[in-house]
């Protein structure tokens, strides 16, 4: 049970937290792998080699330290959380080794501050929140494995189609082994593919958004070659080494990031590879002739870039919907196609009553997110999805 007397003692430690920075997580998840290398098959290897995850983690500790009596505050970050926990399939079990190794560093880092009192309390605070977690994963696994077409854990999939979408991404489509229904999923939302690619010691877990509106059948994901050594691991295997016939697991679909019908005008912005979870919600949104005005908003470094372009333009098109694209490299002389970055002044878009979902580097929908509110665009209408670690914008 957590007490006024164990959220004091927390608080007043939120100093210490801000004094030792990430390198507390570094200590942590260095600890951690030591002591249960096999979590190794979990948790994405290269976002330890890059500091997103240990940002990422010490971003959440401090946040929650902050705000342990008033956890309302966290709830969008608890829940895009809980979401990418279900396709990595978190256990309880996993709660506990990482509990012990979060006090044990605190122990270790701050030797003299980590009083009896600071561990009771920090213990405890853990503990509820873990419950947090815990509670609202299983509801997630429970609800899946419960809907037509479901299931909990891992899926044999195979791999039936590849297709060249860009000179950087690539889509795949997997059909179920067993042949049965697959979950239905909110355009927006992404898988958790599961394999062990060529020079990797460990099986790796990647997130990628479903590309195409659900059909009950198969999923596509359209994935980007990463060209850096530390990103490229999963991205270069499924480009590279995966073929048709070939055969990998799925997680459930999940994530908090996905179209919503407010009965109001739709604006689709995003940039680079951004444009998976946009071409599903803009396929779902064509399939159902949605009412009101969609504006199609993207950016790239060029025309060899831009994934679905003919697709997108075409419905865009057919439906009467505004498609605007800027290249950062030069643009051609097609119609509503720009040069250089994204000038929302350019386009005619509903700042008063429309709903903005954005996509892209975490930096371009910072600028993004910013641009609109200037124009006045309430922050409730901005929804938006981060690729890897959570962050905030």
């Amino acid at each position: 049970m957590l007490t006024t007397a164990h959220i004091a003692v927390v608080k007043s430690t939120i100093p210490l937290l801000e004094a030792g920075g990430p390198a507390i997580t570094d200590h942590f998840y260095q600890r951690m792998f030591a002591h249960n290398p096999e979590l190794k098959n979990i948790f994405n290897m290269s976002n330890q080699k890059t500091g997103r995850q240990k940002t990422a983690l010490f971003e959440a500790i401090l946040a929650y330290a902050k705000n342990i009596d008033n956890l309302a505050v966290l709830k969008h970050a608890v829940e895009r959380i809980t979401q990418k926990h279900t396709s990595f399939y978190i256990q309880p079990e996993h709660y506990k080794i990482v509990g012990l190794h979060l006090i044990e560093t605190l122990r270790e880092l701050l030797p003299e501050q980590f009083t009896e009192e600071v561990e009771t309390a920090w213990t405890a605070a853990y503990g509820v929140l873990a419950t947090i977690f815990i509670n609202r994963e299983e509801e997630l696994y429970s609800e899946r494995e419960a809907s037509y077409g479901g299931w909990r854990g891992k899926r044999a999939f195979c791999l039936v189609d590849k297709k060249v979408e860009s000179v950087l991404v690539t889509s795949f489509v997997f059909e179920p082994m067993d042949q049965q229904p697959v979950l239905d999923y909110q355009a927006g939302q992404y898988i958790g593919i599961e394999l062990t690619p060529h020079g990797s010691e460990n099986i790796e877990i990647r997130q990628y958004s479903l590309s195409d509106k659900p059909n009950g059948k198969s999923y596509r994901i359209s994935v980007k070659r990463e060209l850096g050594e530390q990103n490229g691991l999963m991205s270069n295997h499924l480009h590279d080494n995966l073929n048709v016939g070939d055969l990998v697991d799925l997680h459930a679909p999940a994530g908090d990031f996905f179209f919503v019908n407010r009965d109001a005008p739709v604006v689709l912005v995003s940039a680079g590879v951004g444009i998976t979870p946009m071409q599903a919600m803009l396929e779902k949104l064509a399939d159902e002739d949605y009412d009101n005005q969609i504006h199609y908003i993207h950016a790239c470094e060029n025309e060899d870039q831009h994934s679905f372009a003919k697709r997108t333009q075409d419905l865009c098109h057919t439906k009467g919907w505004s498609y605007n694209t800027w290249y950062k490299e030069q643009a051609t002389e097609k119609e509503n196609t720009h040069h250089g970055f994204i000038n929302f002044n350019q386009v005619d878009l509903p700042l008063n009553d429309g709903n903005f979902y954005l996509c892209g580097p975490v930096g371009f929908m910072k600028f993004a997110k910013t641009d609109l509110m200037k124009l006045g665009v309430c922050e409730e209408r901005i929804h938006y999805e981060v690729f890897g670690p959570h962050a905030s914008l």
